[in-house]
């Protein structure tokens, strides 16, 4: 696969100045899209992790790793491509040239905002949302919540906080830890049955499976190259069993793993387009990627089909009493709707206006989840900041979006995972 790819990208590069995109003039998007992923690549050298997924050629790795130019000079290198964008005949017709276009401006302007604060600017929570992923979130006051809590409170009723109260119902579905590898073999199957059955992928697509400990995450995809993924999966706290249906489907099927795989493709093998072959976690893609997985989850299993699966599959893998499972989903129902309340507290907490140990108590009081299992997620916000907009909100813009295209949801959905479109194109 890598040859392929190396062959592809020499035969750019050599093309650029004659290419169908900018025909006769002295740069092209191809020329653009091969700086752009050097840019990424060093932008990654200065800041781990920045670089979410690379399966280009392995020599412009190399060369970013040996030579990655001053945060200053990054800077003026994504100014230097804005400009160079800009300055591309805007004539062409092709309604695909001119997205990709469009696409390498936001997330240039992605680089240049996430460059900037790596040098030392400070954003508030909204506006590094909107400058990384190109959306503005809206802010609630947190009381805006509290009628949910009140629904819950009702649902759960009895002595104690209602946190502790929902805790100790969710213990009845923990998955023991002796069959959490069947348990998440048969929900990442089901989910991969379900989105086969709507997405055609790769003949050759596959991925790895393994439990970790000591992270920030709960579920993460390690995107290989030549529609392969490693998924992994935090152990350290318990994990119910309509968690298993959730990271099958936002961590693989419907989710990450296939999106990567289409992308890779539709851009990168069938096109060419080498700005696909790398993925900036701190982008524009992110919100699609985020949000496109977490509404996976209710296209693969619409309804009252999550529950049933947990019922005759789940359950009984992992040795559990059904008799109560139409309670929890209602009670996920509810707490689903407390998704954006973190968001408020976050912004609270990264501008310093709350502290640490305030923020803790909040989340564990608007998530519902014990001291422990909130300061693993601060832990995440710490980590990742306004990133956290990219699961409740683009789950819900992906889902609005998709749905507008008609009534074969799984059409939209596979539209969707293997194009260029942006976060601000999902508002349209």
């Amino acid at each position: 696969m890598r040859g392929w790819i190396i062959g592809a990208c020499l035969l750019l590069t050599a093309c650029a100045g004659v290419s169908g995109d900018a025909a006769g003039t002295a740069d092209s998007l191809d020329a653009v899209a091969r700086d752009y992923v050097a840019l990424t690549l060093e932008i990654g050298e200065r800041e781990p992790g920045y670089v979410d997924a690379y399966y280009g050629p392995p020599e412009w790795e190399a060369a970013a790793k040996a030579h990655p130019r001053a945060l200053h000079e990054l800077k003026a290198g994504a100014e230097a491509l804005t400009a160079r964008l800009n300055a591309l005949p805007a004539t062409n017709a092709d309604p695909m040239m001119v997205q990709r276009r469009k696409y390498l401006l936001a997330h240039v302007a992605a680089a240049d905002a996430r460059l900037r604060m790596l040098g030392g600017e400070k954003l508030s929570f909204a506006d590094e949302a909107e400058a990384l992923f190109g959306v503005r979130p809206v802010l609630k006051p947190l009381s805006d919540y509290d009628p949910v809590l009140a629904r819950i409170d009702a649902l759960i009723p009895g002595a104690g906080s209602l946190t502790d109260r929902v805790t100790a119902f969710k213990s009845h579905y923990v998955i023991p830890k002796d069959r959490l590898q069947v348990v998440m073999d048969a929900a990442i199957a089901e989910c991969r049955k379900r989105t086969l059955a709507h997405i055609p992928l790769p003949a050759n697509e596959s991925f790895t499976l393994a439990f970790v400990g000591d992270k920030p995450w709960s579920g993460y995809n390690y995107y290989q190259g030549d529609a392969a993924s490693k998924i992994e999966i935090n152990a350290d706290f318990p994990i119910y069993t309509e968690r298993a249906i959730d990271l099958g489907c936002h961590e693989g099927y419907p989710g990450h793993h296939v999106y990567n795989a289409l992308l890779e493709q539709t851009f990168v093998r069938q096109r060419g387009w080498v700005e696909m072959s790398v993925y900036p976690l701190f982008s524009p893609m992110s919100f699609v990627a985020e949000g496109s997985a977490n509404y996976g989850i209710d296209l693969a299993f619409p309804g009252h089909e999550g529950v049933d699966f947990e019922k005759s599959v789940l359950f009984p893998l992992a040795g559990l009493d059904p008799s109560t499972a139409e309670k929890k989903a209602e009670l996920m129902g509810l707490t689903r709707e407390l998704a954006q309340a973190e968001y408020t507290i976050a912004d609270d907490y990264l501008s310093g206006r709350v502290g640490r140990d305030e923020t803790i108590a909040r989340l564990a009081k608007y998530t519902l989840t014990e001291p422990a299992k909130a300061a693993q997620r601060l832990r995440f916000i710490d980590t990742y900041r306004s990133y956290i907009i990219n699961y409740g909100l683009g789950r819900d813009t992906v889902q609005a979006w998709v749905e507008r295209q008609g009534p074969d949801h799984w059409a939209g959905m596979r539209t969707l995972l293997s194009s260029q479109i942006l976060p601000v194109d999902l508002a349209e």
